[in-house]
């Protein structure tokens, strides 16, 4: 009963807050296909399978090509509200001599075992309060409610790699070390057992020797706090995680209660780039969350009477520039690559101007048709890539209200507003043909050899329906694009994976797993040469595969 009516309340809150707040449409697309299938619940596949191979899997691949995201939407009778919210379920393309293997566990997490033993939902995740346990008395579930929400070892984003182990990861303070042959989780790290940190980012960066850097929030009496994470880059004994992490700065969030959310961060060769957006979350309503009946993604708001800040942190030091660098409010999820060149730093990112995104991924949209999916689609701002030039030299002398940008060629500007401001609008890096496909989100880059240098190629998903459809190909150097697409496939974020012995930088394949709502068990590994974008081969697999988030490629010998 007390069940019921708290579901039947927040019913009546959505009406009322839908009612209040107005909705802004920034497209006006009609007739997209439902894609519920993709976003369906499914079982796991321990046991190595093999694939139908068509064309030709090139034989110098050699490896696991990984992927993680949600497997698993409903616990008992009970279902998750977010599409973040889903059981991590862990992917391995095994790639050998021209051959694929395929297989998939669930994340052995805590929040996963917990929900299977008791056949319903028993950690709260981002968009998911959960409900207090029913076989407690009264009183224990009043009391119940007072309690601050346990962290979700849930870790459905992404692969990550520390110190030459694979992690599987989400935000908060907790990981999984995962062995990449057997997707098998070996153990649970902390990340608050090492340094002063409440959660961490689900996309380090990590240098050519093996150094990694990381963002993660501190919540004390003293306010909110971002903070840059060092992690060495070799192991001291074998069996060790997060030794030797240390916060490199520590930078107080403007409002102590209400920082900024962040997913990722941009890096170049000698600074850290924080990327401060007006995407807020009201950590006060995060705590009071039980009490109010009120998941995390509820405390999460877009401000646009904020701009957007870029901090720039130095990576041997750890000071932060006394210079900030302004920007209109944009939203970003993904960056694509920083360097620093000639006296700039150059930050490309994929960006939209709007920051309301998020709350709309729950799965009850993603499973919608008709006219409500195209409701959907129309009121999420599309992402575009975009470059920002920060002059690195701004001091006394730098005058004031001019263009500071000097790069060749780039018409982004930086122009200086007061003594330590420098406020910069963006260069488009796209043409128009890009506005045809929706945007583009999920970049990668040939990351091995050009992150934080300067590159020519990165390569995304075009976003023409909630998740992508197409895979591009941009060449910075005149804008130019690539399309690879066939009507009714849906690939994910496409890998970039080099040569052996590659001269050029788009000399090696792209893979993405791609997947179809309209067809049963038609999922298949799709291998395209990075340099022309043309399909190699492609291996089938008999199973069926959400569509996810992130993944990785291992190389074996």
């Amino acid at each position: 009963m007390d069940t019921m009516r708290h579901q039947q309340d927040n019913t009546t809150d959505l009406k009322k807050s839908k009612s209040m707040k107005k909705i802004n449409h920034f497209t006006d697309v009609h007739g997209l296909p439902c894609i519920e299938s993709i976003v369906r619940s499914v079982e796991e596949t321990p046991e190595p399978i093999t694939t139908k191979i068509t064309g030709t899997i090139p034989e110098w691949i050699n490896g696991n090509f990984l992927r993680n995201g949600p497997g698993k939407f409903e616990i008992g009778n009970q279902k998750f509200n977010h599409w973040f919210d889903g059981m991590a379920l862990l992917h391995q393309f095994k790639i050998h001599n021209g051959h694929v293997t395929y297989k998939s566990r669930f994340l052995s997490s805590d929040s996963y075992q917990g929900n299977k033993e008791h056949s319903r939902i028993t950690v709260s995740e981002f968009g998911t309060l959960t409900m207090p346990d029913p076989c407690k008395n009264f009183f224990q579930r009043f009391l119940s409610r007072f309690e601050l929400p346990k962290p979700t070892d849930n870790a459905n984003v992404s692969f990550v790699t520390y110190k030459g182990d694979y992690y599987v990861s989400t935000e908060t303070n907790l990981m999984h070390k995962v062995d990449p042959e057997t997707l098998e989780t070996t153990q649970r790290v902390d990340w608050s057992k090492f340094i002063a940190v409440n959660g961490a980012t689900a996309h380090p960066h990590t240098e050519p020797d093996g150094t990694a850097y990381n963002m993660g929030n501190s919540y004390s009496a003293k306010g909110a706090h971002y903070n840059i994470i060092c992690v060495p880059p070799t192991k001291k004994v074998a069996d060790e995680t997060l030794e030797g992490a240390r916060v490199l700065c520590s930078i107080p969030s403007k409002d102590k209660t209400k920082p900024s959310y962040y997913h990722s961060f941009a890096m170049s060769e000698n600074y850290v780039v924080f990327i401060e957006q007006p995407i807020k979350m009201d950590i006060l309503k995060v705590v009071t969350g039980k009490l109010t009946g009120k998941s995390i993604s509820d405390s999460f708001y877009w401000d646009p009477k904020l701009n957007t800040v870029f901090h720039l942190i130095n990576k041997q030091t750890g000071m932060v520039s006394s210079v900030k660098y302004l920007a209109k409010p944009l939203s970003t999820f993904h960056q694509i690559n920083a360097y620093e060149e000639g006296g700039f730093l150059i930050m490309d990112m994929c960006a939209s101007d709007d920051g309301q995104a998020i709350t709309n991924y729950n799965i009850q949209n993603l499973r919608k048709s008709g006219e409500a999916l195209d409701e959907v689609y129309n009121t999420l701002c599309r992402v575009f890539p975009r470059r920002f030039v920060l002059p690195l030299n701004v001091n006394h002398e730098t005058p004031f209200d001019q263009n500071l940008n000097q790069h060749s060629g780039s018409t982004a500007t930086a122009v200086k507003i007061s003594k330590n401001q420098v406020f910069c609008t963006h260069e488009d890096l796209h043409g128009e043909e890009l506005h045809e496909y929706g945007g583009l989100e999920f970049p990668q880059i040939n990351y091995g050899v050009y992150n934080t240098k300067p590159y020519r190629y990165f390569y995304g998903c075009g976003f023409r329906h909630l998740v992508g459809d197409t895979l591009i190909k941009m060449d910075i150097h005149g804008k130019q694009m690539k399309v690879w697409e066939q009507p009714g496939l849906y690939p994910s974020e496409p890998v970039f994976v080099p040569a052996p012995n590659a001269t050029e930088e788009d000399d090696g394949v792209v893979m993405s797993v791609v997947i179809t709502p309209n067809k049963d068990k038609s999922t298949f590994l799709l291998v395209l040469n990075a340099k022309t974008f043309e399909e190699l081969g492609r291996a089938e697999v008999p199973v069926n595969i959400p569509y996810g988030f992130h993944g990785a490629f291992n190389p074996t010998p």
